[in-house]
């Protein structure tokens, strides 16, 4: 289950972020009570984000966040064309649950049923195979490799750019892609 990011899923955000951070290698997850504050203060206040808590209704914990960014939306319209889902981490426990697949599925609806976008994104770390072997999972596009698009996310390269996998679904595939998502979740 997705719910709109606040500071009142702090303490639970820290506890699972806290949970074997060995998993987050390509992932800037935040560490700690101050830090996860720290984020949804600035997530709240980034104007082309969407953030949510990432809820296991089994357990009824939250395991991570996930969120809309880089909303893209014409001067003159009332919603966007075009936008990423990222900033995804989940609880090492939570990871290879579903929890995940589902939330795209969530995301993915909204986006193209509500929204009526044209094109979702999705990106990675070009050496995050797992990362790139689920967002095809999914039934994406890959579209190729942006070379030094953004800064590294892996902690000790903060000052290098990584290459980036590019990914997509766009409006007249999602039919078919929420067809096989939705095989996937049952």
């Amino acid at each position: 289950m997705l719910e709109p990011l606040s500071f009142e899923h702090c303490s639970e955000l820290a506890l699972a972020s806290g949970e074997q951070r060995a998993t987050y290698g390509f992932t800037r997850v935040p560490e700690g009570y101050d830090a996860m504050e720290s984020e949804i203060a600035e997530l709240r206040e980034t104007r082309d984000v969407v953030a949510f808590a990432q809820r296991d209704v089994a357990s009824n914990r939250l395991v991570g966040m996930t969120r809309f960014m880089t909303i893209r939306a014409r001067p003159d319209a009332r919603t966007p064309y075009a936008l990423e889902i990222g900033g995804t981490w989940l609880a090492a426990s939570a990871q290879r649950s579903g929890i995940n697949t589902e939330a795209k599925l969530l995301l993915f609806s909204f986006a193209f049923e509500q929204w009526g976008l044209s094109r979702v994104e999705l990106k990675t770390d070009v050496r995050n195979e797992r990362s790139r072997t689920a967002i095809l999972r999914l039934g994406a596009t890959f579209e190729g490799v942006l070379r030094h698009y953004q800064p590294s996310l892996v902690a000790g390269e903060e000052e290098r750019c990584r290459d980036t996998a590019m990914f997509s679904v766009v409006d007249d595939e999602w039919p078919r892609v929420k067809a096989h998502i939705l095989r996937l979740v049952r």
